[in-house]
């Protein structure tokens, strides 16, 4: 019988659990998995950092990272209190729409009474608390600077993953790489994974892909300010959301260590520079100086760094197809996003829970395939956000840019949404639950919500950047 976890044999059923990559999905999985199996080892192509540092295996990690609501209730679930100690080590809560600055689609955002915040770690920190808890458990085993090069197995199974310690030595001696037994195998390698070579290195078909690329590209700079920002208002963080009519973007929030994150986003051909001058002049480009004005008053505490990999790629194993049982794909593996849309954290601990229930249904039978639907469906909503609104930008090609019917009445309804949301509170707060993947998309089309998005007026908005919070 293909199952993932041997029901039937009890807890044994799984004897070793493999999970390819340390990452936050891998860690998360392998948190998952101990429930299930004797051994579970996490197979890490870096040496893993004591403390919160990045590591070369996170090519995003110097840039801005956020855990929105819908992650935050995820990460306390399945690592109870969690949330409380990413604050206790300095995490800033930023409150919304309160904190910030917004603007998105040609308006404002009044800055009214918070109704959800956010957390802006360093993803080191969050990334470093999460192994520190999942590390703790003995079940638990990392195996550090091996890089995984295929799969043991063949079109029916998944045996196990062949493995070479990383390094230009290890290559030179032309060692043969190292079988490790497994009854399960976990792919959480990222963005950046070799799955489709190593499944059909064993004869089974790789996972149709669906990409929609879009040339984002962004650049992120540290920066120091007096103790609330620029002293002179109440603001928490700035947001310049691209459009269709405005392809470009900034970021503003604060880290721990009174230190704040500066992202700023453009698209082919317009790509931020990184040199101090052209940083800073780059924000000259948005819709109104209020950024720049606040880089003037701060003070760099970095260089910058650019990142140009931010296509939307979807592998769909949830589909049919001559895939070997025993073997998963979860996180980055599975669905990649946009990151400017911050949703990766969160979708790892999606995966993580669907993993956890899909295993736990006394009521199914836990397939290979069953497990991996389960896993792909916690990744929908935020592909929809992602991919949805990258499809609407001019510079969208890919195998998943096409507009339907369907996408062109969605896209209108959720442009009313939009028009509506920066002046209507109400309005507001379910657009921001349904982004913040706290609420789910039906949200929108609730009969209280669709009256006013089809019915009601645009309500005005603030004509200039709102620098102090609306009172009462």
């Amino acid at each position: 019988m293909d199952t993932v976890n041997g029901r039937g044999a009890g807890r044994a059923g799984a004897r070793h659990a493999v999970v390819i990559g340390g990452s936050l999905a891998g860690l998360l999985a392998a948190h998952v998995l101990a429930d299930h199996a004797e051994r579970v080892t996490i197979v890490e192509r870096d040496r893993l950092p004591d403390g919160p540092e990045p590591r070369g295996g996170v090519p995003q990690s110097r840039h801005t990272h956020v855990l929105i609501p819908g992650g935050q209730g995820a990460y306390d679930t399945l690592l109870p209190g969690f949330t409380d100690e990413l604050i206790a080590h300095g995490a800033p809560h930023v409150g919304t729409p309160n904190d910030i600055v917004h603007w998105q689609g040609g308006s404002w955002f009044r800055r009214t009474e918070e109704t959800c915040y956010f957390l802006t770690p360093t993803r080191p920190l969050l990334e470093w608390l999460v192994r520190r808890r999942v590390l703790a458990n003995p079940r638990i085993d990392v195996v550090e600077g091996t890089e995984t090069v295929g799969l043991v197995g063949d079109a029916a199974r998944v045996r196990g993953v062949l493995l070479r310690e990383r390094g230009a030595a290890a290559a030179a001696v032309g060692r043969e790489p190292q079988r490790l037994a497994a009854d399960l195998v976990v792919d959480a390698s990222g963005r950046s994974t070799k799955a489709a070579d190593w499944l059909t290195a064993i004869g089974a078909e790789p996972a149709v892909e669906e990409t929609l690329e879009t040339g984002l590209a962004y650049a992120t700079r540290l920066y120091r300010t007096g103790e609330d920002g620029d002293g002179d208002s109440d603001v928490r963080g700035h947001f310049v959301v691209p459009n269709p009519g405005q392809t470009f973007g900034a970021v503003v929030l604060p880290i721990e260590g009174d230190r704040w994150t500066v992202t700023l986003s453009g698209y082919r051909g317009a790509e931020p520079p990184l040199d101090d001058r052209g940083f800073t002049e780059y924000t000259d480009r948005m819709p109104h100086p209020f950024t720049r004005d606040w880089l003037d008053a701060a003070k760099a505490d970095s260089t910058a760094l650019a990142y140009r990999t931010t296509a939307n790629i979807r592998r769909r194993y949830d589909r049919p197809g001559r895939r070997p049982a025993g073997f998963l794909a979860t996180g980055d593996a599975q669905c990649v996003f946009n990151p400017i849309y911050g949703q990766g954290m969160t979708v790892a601990a999606f995966s993580a829970l669907a993993l956890r229930d899909a295993l736990g249904d006394s009521r199914r039978t836990p397939t290979t395939r069953r497990v991996q639907k389960a896993m792909f469906a916690a990744s929908r909503q935020a592909w929809e956000v992602s991919a949805g609104s990258d499809k609407n930008m001019p510079t969208a090609t890919g195998s998943a840019a096409r507009s339907t019917v369907a996408d062109r009445v969605s896209g209108w309804y959720l442009g009313r949404v939009e028009a509506r949301a920066t002046g209507d509170p109400v309005i507001s707060k379910v657009f921001r639950d349904v982004v913040y993947l706290n609420a789910p998309i039906s949200a929108l089309f609730a009969p209280r919500i669709a009256k006013a998005v089809l019915f009601g007026p645009v309500k005005p908005t603030p004509q200039e950047p709102p620098m102090r919070r609306e009172a009462g």
